[in-house]
């Protein structure tokens, strides 16, 4: 079986989270930018976490549909 994230990269995911938290509160920034910035942040976070390669790239797309996807879940799970 292969792994799609690494572990490494695992922690990125609720630090997306608590960003997109901050984001939100700041009335500045229109909700339906929240995940274009949280996939700069991954992406950057994970050039940081993972150096710079194409693994890094697809790493940062996926820990930031994560964190994304999970925040959604949640909100519609609360509904």
């Amino acid at each position: 079986m292969e792994k799609y994230l690494f572990e490494q990269s695992l922690v990125l995911i609720p630090f997306l989270n608590v960003l997109g938290l901050i984001f939100k509160q700041i009335k500045q920034i229109n909700d339906k930018y929240i995940p274009l910035i949280l996939l700069l942040f991954g992406l950057i976070g994970s050039v940081f976490v993972n150096g710079f390669n194409i693994q890094s790239v697809i790493q940062g797309v996926l820990v930031t549909g994560a964190a994304v996807y999970s925040n959604q879940l949640v909100k519609q799970l609360n509904k």
